[in-house]
This record gives C-alpha cells, sequence and structure tokens, in this order.
C-alpha cells in the first residue's frame, strides 16, 4: 500500500489523538484504520431507480467509523456510493455532491455521465449518499438515514401563521417548531457525527478505495461547502474541484441560510415578477410594480379563505428551477383569477401553459384552471413530527450557532427589507436552538491549491447568492469564477444547456487549462427567446438567444429539481 493513498485519515486521526487532552500514549494494539482501509468494495444494483435517460451506475456500500476521531468506538455506519465507469481512457475519478445538507446523490452519477458525455469519457463518475442521508431508493429504517421525531405535543397546532403579525403570541407560535425540531434533532445520539468533518474523511476513504491518487470533485450549493472544507482537510489529496452555486466556504454555512431573504426577494422582485407580466400581461397588469400590488391583495385574500400567509409566502421562496417558476407562476395566476372571478388564467407561451399545467397537476392534483384556495391550503399541509435531520446536524453543527434571540432580531431586520421571507425565516430557524458545540474545526482553503478550484456563479440565483460566491472567492486569491450574468435558478454547469459555462468547465475539468475569471452571458427564461437584462451584481455585455441554448430534457430538468429541492431552506 503506497502511503500517500492513506496519509490524509491516518495523519488525521494520529492528530486528533495527540491533541486530545487527558489522552494518554500507549503501544497501539494495531491501527483503528485497518478495517476501513483493508475493506474490498462490492458492485452490484443500486436501490434507486435509474432513469432510462441516465447512464446506467452500479452502487456499493463503504463501511466507516461512526467517528473519524476515535475510530474504535461507536457503531460503524454505511455510505452508499455510485459508480459510472469512464467510457475512454480514464484520467481520474469526479466525485459530486447535490448539495443540501442532505441530499442524496448516488443517482447524480449517472446523469451527470449523460448529460456530459465528453466528462465521462475522460472520468469514472462518482456518486455519494452522504452519512445521515440513507440510501437512495432504500425504504428500511436503516436505509432512511437520520430522521429526527418531534412530539406533537411540542408543536404549534395552528394553521393561520403570519409572520407579519409581530405579536408576542404569534412569535411564540412560529418558534415552537424550529424549537421542537432542534430539540428533537439533538436528542438523537447520531447527530454529533453528522457533520461536514466527519463527511470529508467518508469521502478521502472512498478516494483510498478506489485507488486514487487525488479526488476531483462537482458539487453544487452546500456541496460547495464540502468540497471546499475536503480540499482544506486533505490538500494533499485533492484534484480538480468546481463549486458551483456557491456557499462563501471561506466563512459561515449558516450564512447562506441567512441571506434566504435577501437574495429571495431580490429574485423575486427583479426577474420573477417581471417575467410574470410577461407570460401574464391581461391578468397581471402591465408592470410588474402593478404585479406586486395584486400578490398582496392575492395573499389578503387567500389568508381569508383558509390559506396561511407563511403558506401563501413560501410558494415564492427558492424559486431556484424552471418547476418552481412555473409552480409559482401559475399559482400566482391562479390567485389573482379565484379573486377577480376572471374564467381564463393562461399563460401567453403555449410552452409555458403546458408545462404549468402539468406542475400544477403534479403538485395540486388538477390543472391550473381548477386551482382554489381551499385546494392549495391542503396540499401544502406539512408534517413536522418526522423531520430529516442531516440538513440541521450539519448546518447548525459544523460550527458554533447564533441564539434564537439574534434570529429573532434578525427577523425584525429583514422584515422589513425583504417582506417576502425576512419576517419568517428569523422565526422558524432550528439552529437557533441548537446548544451543541461543534466537535471539530473546519479551515480554510490553503493557499497552495486554489489554483485548483473554479467556482461557477449565477446572478440571480435564489438559494446561494452571488455575492456570498464573490466573497469566498476574494478570500483566496487564485481561485477562478465563472459569473453568469442575468441567470435566475440554482447550478449552472450541465443544466442550463449554456455553452460558455459548460465549455468553461469542461476546459478545466478535461485539459491542463483553466478560464480564469469570465463572465457568460445567461439563458432565456421558459417561454421566451431571448434574455431580459436586470441590473444587478454581474456586469455581462453579451446576450443569449435560445438558438444558442442546449434544448432542455427530461433528465436534465429533473436533475434540477432535486438540486434544487435538496437546497430548499
Amino acid at each position: 500500500m503506497r502511503r500517500s493513498t492513506t496519509t490524509g485519515v491516518v495523519t488525521t486521526l494520529l492528530l486528533s489523538v495527540l491533541t486530545t487532552p487527558g489522552t494518554a500514549l500507549a503501544e497501539p494494539a494495531g491501527n483503528p484504520l485497518d478495517p476501513y482501509l483493508g475493506q474490498q468494495l462490492s458492485w452490484g444494483e443500486c436501490l434507486f431507480t435509474q432513469s432510462p435517460d441516465a447512464r446506467p451506475a452500479q452502487c456499493a456500500l463503504v463501511r466507516v467509523p461512526r467517528d473519524w476521531a476515535d475510530p474504535a468506538s461507536g457503531t460503524d455506519l454505511q455510505v452508499s456510493i455510485s459508480r459510472v465507469p469512464a467510457t475512454g481512457e480514464r484520467t481520474g475519478v469526479l466525485l459530486t455532491n447535490p448539495g443540501g445538507p442532505g441530499g442524496q446523490g448516488t443517482s447524480l452519477a449517472g446523469a451527470l455521465a449523460a448529460l456530459q458525455p465528453a466528462l465521462n469519457e475522460q472520468y469514472d463518475i462518482i456518486g455519494m449518499d452522504p452519512r445521515g442521508t440513507g440510501q437512495e431508493g432504500g425504504t428500511t429504517p436503516q436505509q432512511l438515514g437520520l430522521i429526527c421525531s418531534v412530539p406533537t405535543s411540542e408543536l404549534t397546532t395552528r394553521t393561520d401563521l403570519d409572520a407579519r403579525d409581530r405579536s408576542a403570541d404569534s412569535i411564540a407560535e412560529h418558534q415552537k417548531n424550529p424549537r421542537a425540531i432542534a430539540e428533537a434533532c439533538q436528542s438523537d445520539a447520531l447527530t454529533p457525527f453528522i457533520t461536514t468533518w466527519q463527511t470529508a474523511h467518508d469521502m478521502d476513504l472512498v478516494r483510498h478505495l478506489l485507488g486514487q491518487e487525488k479526488l476531483h470533485y462537482l458539487g453544487y450549493s452546500y456541496g460547495s461547502w464540502l468540497g471546499a472544507k475536503y480540499a482544506s482537510l486533505f490538500p494533499e489529496n485533492t484534484g480538480k474541484v468546481v463549486l458551483d452555486s456557491s456557499v462563501n466556504w471561506q466563512g459561515r454555512l449558516q450564512a447562506a441560510f441567512e441571506d434566504f431573504p435577501r437574495i429571495g426577494q431580490r429574485q423575486f422582485e427583479d426577474v420573477f415578477l417581471p417575467w410574470a407580466v410577461r407570460q401574464y400581461p391581461d391578468l397581471l397588469g402591465p408592470t410588474a410594480e402593478r404585479a406586486a400590488e395584486l400578490w398582496e391583495q392575492s395573499r389578503v385574500y387567500f389568508r381569508d379563505n383558509g390559506v396561511a400567509p407563511d403558506t401563501w409566502d413560501s410558494l415564492f421562496v427558492g424559486m431556484g428551477s424552471e418547476f418552481r417558476f412555473l409552480l409559482a407562476g401559475g399559482f400566482f395566476a391562479a390567485a389573482v383569477r379565484e379573486m377577480n372571478g376572471v374564467p381564463e388564467a393562461a399563460a401567453a407561451s403555449p410552452e409555458v401553459r403546458e408545462r404549468t399545467d402539468a406542475v400544477s397537476r403534479e403538485v395540486f392534483g388538477v390543472p391550473v384552471a381548477d386551482l382554489t384556495a381551499a385546494r392549495v391550503g391542503t396540499a401544502l399541509a406539512e408534517d413536522h413530527t418526522k423531520v430529516a435531520g442531516t440538513r440541521l446536524a450539519v448546518a447548525c453543527g459544523d460550527q458554533r450557532t447564533r441564539p434564537a434571540a439574534w434570529y429573532r432580531a434578525l427577523s425584525e431586520t429583514q422584515g422589513r427589507r425583504y417582506p417576502l421571507f425576512g419576517w419568517l425565516y428569523g422565526l422558524s430557524e432550528p439552529c437557533g436552538f441548537w446548544s451543541d458545540a461543534p466537535r471539530q474545526h473546519l479551515p480554510n482553503l490553503p493557499a497552495e491549491i486554489a489554483g485548483q478550484v473554479l467556482v461557477v456563479q449565477g446572478e440571480f440565483d435564489p438559494q446561494t447568492g452571488y455575492e456570498s460566491a464573490r466573497s469566498a472567492v476574494r478570500a483566496a486569491p487564485g481561485v477562478s469564477l465563472v459569473a453568469v450574468d442575468d441567470a435566475a435558478f440554482h447550478g449552472q454547469y450541465a443544466l442550463e444547456g449554456n455553452p460558455c459555462v459548460d465549455g468553461a468547465v469542461n476546459v478545466f475539468l478535461l485539459r491542463n487549462s483553466r478560464p480564469g475569471d469570465i463572465t457568460c452571458p445567461g439563458t432565456p427564461l421558459l417561454g421566451e427567446d431571448v434574455v431580459h437584462p436586470v441590473d444587478g451584481p454581474v456586469r455581462g455585455q453579451q446576450t443569449m438567444s435560445t438558438a444558442e441554448v442546449q434544448p432542455s430534457s427530461p433528465l436534465r430538468e429533473a436533475v434540477r429539481n432535486r438540486i434544487v429541492e435538496a437546497n430548499a431552506r
């Protein structure tokens, strides 16, 4: 066994032992990592249903210690990985991550291989269901991952909550659910071991078991944090790294969630409402300002007809995909139609009309023309008694959190500036009630590998803000940024059909070259032939027509939707 393939996990283990106060050094009975480093991967059928449009993948289970800081303690965990072998002369393996925290990624490998065949020609593409997420497609309790059981008695029974109501009773009711969820997740014995630090060590074990000197990486959203922290912990084992739709991985992870109100309001006002007006001109009026007035009126109308204002608002937050745009647009149009007694609410574009009806049927069970407040209220009811815990374990456990009083004050500040989600976010964040301190420190990216990192970021992404990605790049000189002008959605590479973005990333991954800092034009929104430029932090000069964009496909849309939902607030 070559030393270079084990140095990361062994060095980290030794350092953790040598720096733990009160640890007495003794003659070791054997390397506690041997059972993990010596295991053989057994590839077989995956649990998830593979898309016929994706390239076939095989899956394997990797045994990992519950706690990499003390591998001999606790019951081992299992992590599922997938593999799509390179179709040509292989240059390495590329591990992918869809984000979250908590997104399952084993199906991502086959999808990306199909969407980017040139990438799969040179790389084995590896998917991974990170610890805590279970196994994609699994149904048994052991395959479902970390699920927090929340007592019903601790949850609010109110179904009419409006975060704009700043009364003491309203605030207390809003804080019941996040408090109960935080307490339930912290009471689970597995929670302290579901962190980025632990997952990064799992990734390095996967690298070793695949027999690779270097691990190349592509991660979306939270996956940018995970990839940057892997590179920070294991710089000597890190190859090329692409961080798409990036958080500020040189700062605080939780700041990315705290930024949702600002970036969501910007997308809503500057991109969504103008698009909605262009699609529903007879219904929403001639301007985005008029549409905003109708949106407020519809909010009140739906409140009076049994849909909680918080529920109404939630439909317009995190619109990082065409699916979410269509859902929000169709719902808004249907609301105005019902409120004003207008019989027709069809979009101007036939494509938008057809796809909006399909989305409405998927979510609400009926076409847009049959949507009512009563149906919406029933369809969007949430069950808070079973909560996927990985998002909270990582977001609240990676770094020390802010207290609930700080988040309440944040809601006062953000609510006035970003009313769409600002009032609610600060009252609904479970991390405000998280009391457990982080067990490990996550370092920042070392300067010597900055040249191996490429960041890709859309200008109006409503789930990871452009400014967060830019801040990370500025704090890590040598990292390159591909900025995408006027891009409205979450996830760029392989998901937009944008030849500029895909070309820049492929030059980086497939050749010994890097694009440097560049700006790519965004792609037109659904139902439109050209980009409608919007002023923002990216100063682009070029635009792109639909003729230049790679045609959409069900597989691409499905992958985009999975990434968006994995990274929802």
